[in-house]
């Protein structure tokens, strides 16, 4: 039986995750700083043989180090870093409007680049042992297109631009080092979808946004390591 550990397991597209990858009979790991989430709890309990919880706030590094020494000997196939913040602002409710020039919060922003770019890395060296001596060795952070620094054309979004075109070049790198263990790592975008992150008028349902990444994932060789896809398969410019 394959695992997966899931981070930001709580809602959006996490929770999607875990209720997707257990669906399917594999064993999920779901970290969240809050698991007692209802729909969590609710999936954890329908099947607890496939569904665990833990508590993780991916900032918090000692925490992601005891996690990983409590399940020292735990394969891990795929290691998916969800868990992810667009700031204080709520983009659903204000768009394009949020993180605007001569008005950012820096105390926010350095929030963003703990969670969005910092705790990526973090999971991966914490837990790369346990990747490593799994079947399938993979490590994918889910990104944003608006990391794309080619693809983008609009202002705005200092924090959360910042922070994804990082994320972006952090799984670059991770790609190119842990090639030789046979570790495929990759940023991958879920479309903007709809939820609380995204907002109602989002286009890309996360039941379809979920099922493309899964199907992404499935697939990936190592000679896909390094490159930045989307749910769809396509690959999106730098």
């Amino acid at each position: 039986m394959p695992t997966v550990l899931i981070t930001g397991a709580s809602r959006g597209l996490g929770l999607e995750m875990v209720r997707q990858y257990a669906g399917e009979r594999w064993r999920v790991l779901a970290c969240a700083r809050g698991v007692e989430a209802p729909a969590l709890q609710a999936l954890a309990g329908s099947d607890p043989e496939l569904v665990s919880t833990h508590v993780l706030d991916v900032t918090d590094h000692a925490a992601v180090d005891g996690l990983a020494a409590r399940l020292e000997g735990t394969q891990i196939d795929v290691l998916l870093n969800v868990a992810g913040t667009m700031g204080a602002q709520s983009f659903a409710e204000k768009g394009l409007a949020i993180q605007r020039f001569g008005a950012m919060d820096y105390a926010d922003w350095r929030r963003v680049l703990e969670v969005n770019v910092l705790a990526p890395i973090k999971m991966a060296e914490a837990f790369v042992e346990h990747v490593a001596a799994s079947g399938q060795r993979k490590i994918v952070t889910l990104t944003s297109v608006v990391g794309s620094i080619a693809g983008y054309t609009r202002g705005g979004l200092y924090a959360y631009r910042s922070s994804k075109a990082a994320a972006n070049a952090v799984m670059k790198s991770l790609a190119i080092d842990l090639a030789r263990r046979g570790i495929v790592a990759l940023p991958l975008h879920p479309g903007w979808a709809r939820t609380d992150m995204g907002g109602p008028s989002a286009p890309v349902d996360p039941v379809d946004s979920v099922a493309g990444m899964r199907r992404v994932i499935a697939g990936l060789t190592p000679q896909d390591a390094g490159r930045f896809l989307q749910f769809d398969g396509t690959e999106l410019p730098w």
